[in-house]
């Protein structure tokens, strides 16, 4: 399959964003597609926001994404996809773990107001708020899927499974598993290829009666 595909992919340090980048550019790589990317890490170490331009096409020549212009965004932690949105087109597919990770500025606010008006941005506000740029959105439990495959930092991976389907998505889903299997540490690596299944599944029981999918 070939065409035009940009992608933010975004998250918090630790959860994998650049492994899962990098599993993506060795399936462009190996399937003949032009892949290009740019990398934000920001304080990653200290859970800070990590994004990644994905731009996959032949024209592509920057690998920064126009604000307004991305298919998709692929995030891992739910508040991280607002802070994004601006690069989504209109009627884009915002997919994300439906985990919140709040930082400590959110907790200082709360504790500071002792609770009187002060709340949590919760997994329903980010929705009300992306459903105001698309009605594509669409949540996964990217943790709860990932420890069912036996490894909580197999995250990535199911959201890799769950992208993989989308028709939309010009990678095609045995590159990607032959990716996994050579850039995952071979103690993880089982775990990884369920989380991708599990995240496939997910994809098709849950996503696919919306957006259009590649044939199972």
């Amino acid at each position: 399959m070939s065409g035009r595909f940009s992608a933010i992919l975004c998250g918090v340090g630790g959860q994998g964003l650049v492994l899962m980048s990098n599993i993506i550019g060795d399936a462009c790589t190996s399937s003949g597609l032009r892949a290009i990317t740019g990398e934000q890490h920001g304080l990653s170490q200290r859970q800070g926001s990590v994004s990644i331009h994905l731009r996959i096409g032949e024209e592509i020549r920057s690998p920064l994404i126009p604000f307004g212009s991305g298919d998709a965004i692929i995030s891992l932690e739910a508040l991280e996809t607002l802070r994004y949105v601006e690069y989504l087109r209109e009627g884009g597919v915002a997919l994300m773990s439906s985990r919140v990770l709040h930082p400590v500025t959110d907790s200082k606010r709360i504790i500071g107001d002792r609770g009187k008006n002060a709340a949590y941005f919760d997994r329903d506000d980010v929705e009300r708020r992306l459903k105001q740029i698309t009605e594509n959105v669409f949540a996964i439990d990217a943790l709860g899927l990932a420890l069912e495959a036996g490894n909580a930092q197999a995250e990535n991976t199911v959201l890799l499974g769950a992208v993989s389907v989308l028709q939309a998505f010009p990678v095609d889903g045995n590159a990607l598993r032959d990716s996994v299997i050579k850039m995952v540490p071979p103690k993880a690596r089982e775990a990884n290829l369920k989380a991708f299944e599990l995240g496939i599944k997910a994809s098709y029981e849950r996503f696919c009666s919306s957006l259009p999918c590649k044939k199972p």
